[in-house]
């Protein structure tokens, strides 16, 4: 006979194991990220202290120095940490059941997507509104071109780039440039050595 998990919904996600996004406490989240993504969202340019301090009421960690230029959309907040002086450009979405980690001095382009929400291969199972969460880390000092999507469980390390438009769906090494869909290591030659 099977053990009854006495786990809330939330606790469960958070463990990224399969979880029904129901209940009270992520109702909760949910409003709560709502709100303040709303507020942060109406933001100008000139109200940066404004951000900041509801960057500081959303996020789980933010550096010094970090700019999210709105629209930004999450899911809860709480599981984003981002490193100081991280740049992450307009529109863009990181859906964070479980953590999304983005290292110091990151650049993020436009329309960068982080995925960490999955659901079960078994129809049976998604009928039934479950889902779950791999974590996502990204290290110091990366480049995710504009458009690009990182999939759940992916970790990019220091140093590495993703090119526009790529879809990220295994890690990537540091200091490794990659690009396509799926997104695989580029040759040098490939790429070059341009500074604009």
């Amino acid at each position: 006979m099977s053990e009854i998990d006495l786990r809330s919904e939330k606790e469960k996600m958070l463990a990224g194991d399969l979880y029904r996004a129901v209940g009270p406490e992520l109702a909760a989240d949910l409003m709560h990220a709502d709100r303040v993504l709303r507020d942060y969202n109406a933001t100008s340019l000139t109200e940066a202290g404004a951000r900041l301090g509801l960057l500081k009421e959303l996020l789980g960690s933010v550096g010094d120095g970090v700019t999210i230029r709105p629209p930004f959309l999450c899911d809860y907040g709480y599981n984003i940490h981002i490193g100081r002086d991280s740049f992450v450009n307009f529109g863009c979405v990181f859906l964070d059941v479980v953590s999304i980690v983005l290292g110091e001095n990151c650049q993020v382009g436009p329309g960068v997507h982080l995925y960490t929400a999955d659901h079960p291969r078994d129809a049976q199972l998604r009928r039934q509104g479950y889902e779950s969460g791999a974590p996502i880390h990204i290290g110091k000092n990366v480049w995710l071109g504009g458009g690009a999507i990182v999939v759940p469980g992916v970790n990019i390390g220091d140093d590495a780039i993703v090119g526009a438009g790529s879809v990220v769906t295994r890690d990537v090494p540091p200091g490794a440039t990659v690009a396509g869909n799926p997104a695989r290591i580029l040759r040098p030659k490939e790429y070059g050595s341009r500074t604009r």
